[in-house]
């Protein structure tokens, strides 16, 4: 009875905090709603104030849950089950915020360790299960925002605690329990913060030397799940488009090319085994005369697996330079676990061949230009990302397959996050998708050319080459690493408070007056 009464108590909490959940979802594309994060964080935050950890818990969950079923409900092409377990798997990371959240709202510094809990809980998403799923962070909904240019000096982790932090002052100023100094003190704090971003110039001068790019998107011949067995079709419309932009050229319509760019999975049939595979691409280089980037699935290294590719394709030399992909997606890509789960979750078998990641970053030089190529999903991790920067990076490249998720959302929310790389680095970003969206995005994070979903699309671009770090490079991990510090000392400082509060002062045990013997 005390437990439904118990949980009677916190349910107008929890409601308020699956509706904060589902507006902070609201807050990234499709939907493009970037303001709803300062009305969805102050809200967790009403919900968690004044309750117990195990309150706390609960509430977090529920915020979470309904944050990624609202953000990533691309994920039911694969199966709804699928997109229930990882709303339930990441929404559980909300819990644990919630559960240290609730005590460190008590604490005096609390405007200072909630947002740096929120950064250590996108850290805890990003890092594990299997390497983890970075989708989720604040700083991706603010590509179009005056913060947004915050991402150039601290990077994406610094970028998603101003975005927490000017969310906690709001809620600091609104606060019943907050004195007239603080709201002040808070509002002009925020106020500030954004302010103060409105005011970096974001540079997108080069080095004095610019390259022409082409990225080809040749399309697929179906949506879902259906363009998986028709490899060749796809190779085959990748490079009719490519002799299209080779009649342009020759006719003067369109600019030569240095290089161009076709996308991750332009054939899935190994060209190097495959003598139909490589004959079409030995044609389409041979056409526009320039390198390509081709993206191909490769057997091996081992039995019964495959790796995801960038090959540097020559016309005079061949097949030179190959990157393969480094973080493969868990459950898409491979299975972890697969010996076990394969003969309870027939729909599995569907993966096929394990990919397996590549070991060096793809830093890829072509005729004096350094590419980083980052594939897919690629672009959400840190470290890919800050690895292909360390190596020296010009221009990044971004090869990407998303027919499986085309119409659903996840090909907008990945473009964002593009757009957010290229203003943390300082590079442009040329995009080549199978299918949309491809594009070119100019290094303070400008579209300059943004391609339909399910069309050809063929684009030549003349871009900066870029040797300047931005001090979010230069920075490299060093603001997430000190920021999730601070947000776990928070933590253990508002438990220590709390156990002080729980224990009450130590109070000495009352004497007890002597009986000694009376001699008679």
């Amino acid at each position: 009875m005390e437990q439904l009464k118990a949980l009677g108590r916190i349910l107008p909490r929890l409601i308020v905090a699956v509706g904060a959940g589902a507006l902070l979802g609201l807050a990234f594309e499709p939907h493009d709603h970037p303001w709803l994060a300062f009305l969805a964080v102050p809200l967790l935050l009403a919900a968690l104030n004044g309750v117990s950890m195990k309150a706390g818990f609960l509430i977090g969950s529920g915020f979470g849950i309904t944050y990624y079923a609202v953000l990533v409900p691309w994920l039911s092409i694969i199966g709804g089950d699928a997109a229930i377990a990882l709303a339930i798997l990441e929404g559980l990371f909300y819990g644990v915020f919630g559960m240290f959240a609730s005590q460190t709202l008590k604490h005096k510094l609390w405007i200072l360790w909630v947002p740096c809990l929120w950064v250590a809980t996108e850290f805890a998403t990003a890092s594990v299960p299997f390497g983890g799923f970075p989708w989720g962070r604040l700083a991706w909904a603010f590509a179009d925002s005056p913060l947004g240019k915050l991402a150039s000096l601290v990077g994406i982790p610094g970028l998603s605690f101003a975005v927490a932090l000017i969310a906690v002052l709001l809620y600091a100023v609104l606060r019943r329990k907050s004195g007239l100094g603080l709201r002040v003190v808070a509002l002009a704090a925020g106020i500030a913060i954004i302010g103060g971003s409105s005011l970096i110039s974001l540079s997108t001068e080069g080095n004095g030397k610019d390259v022409t790019a082409a990225m080809v998107q040749g399309n697929v011949p179906g949506k879902g799940l259906e363009f998986l067995g028709r490899a060749r079709t796809v190779t085959r419309n990748h490079l009719t488009a490519t002799l299209d932009l080779q009649k342009q050229v020759e006719a003067g319509t369109q600019l030569q090319p240095d290089v161009v760019i076709w996308p991750e999975n332009s054939t899935d049939i190994d060209p190097y085994k495959d003598a139909e595979t490589r004959q079409d691409i030995e044609e389409a280089v041979k056409a526009v005369k320039v390198p390509i980037l081709v993206g191909a699935v490769l057997e091996g290294p081992g039995p019964n697996e495959r790796q995801t590719t960038g090959i540097v394709w020559d016309p005079a030399k061949g097949p030179g330079q190959v990157y393969a992909k480094r973080h493969p997606v868990p459950f898409g890509e491979y299975i972890p676990f697969r010996d076990q789960l394969l003969p309870y979750i027939k729909r599995l078998e569907m993966v096929g061949r394990q990919t397996a990641p590549g070991k060096t970053p793809g830093v890829l030089p072509i005729n004096g230009v350094t590419y980083g190529d980052v594939i897919c999903f690629e672009v959400a991790y840190d470290g890919v990302v800050a690895d292909v920067m360390k190596g020296g990076a010009q221009v990044l490249v971004v090869q990407t397959n998303n027919a499986t998720y085309g119409g659903t959302g996840q090909p907008e929310q990945q473009f964002a996050i593009t757009r957010m790389r290229a203003i943390e680095t300082g590079r442009t970003v040329l995009i080549a998708s199978t299918s949309g969206i491809s594009g070119v995005i100019q290094p303070d994070g400008k579209v300059e050319h943004k391609s339909s979903e399910f069309v050809p699309d063929v684009y030549v671009a003349q871009v900066p080459v870029r040797d300047a770090n931005t001090l979010a490079t230069t920075l490299g991990g060093w603001p997430q690493w000190i920021l999730t510090g601070l947000g776990i000392m928070g933590a253990v400082l508002a438990l220590f408070a709390r156990r002080k509060r729980r224990d009450g002062p130590e109070t000495p045990p009352a004497s007890t007056p002597s009986r000694e013997k009376v001699p008679a």
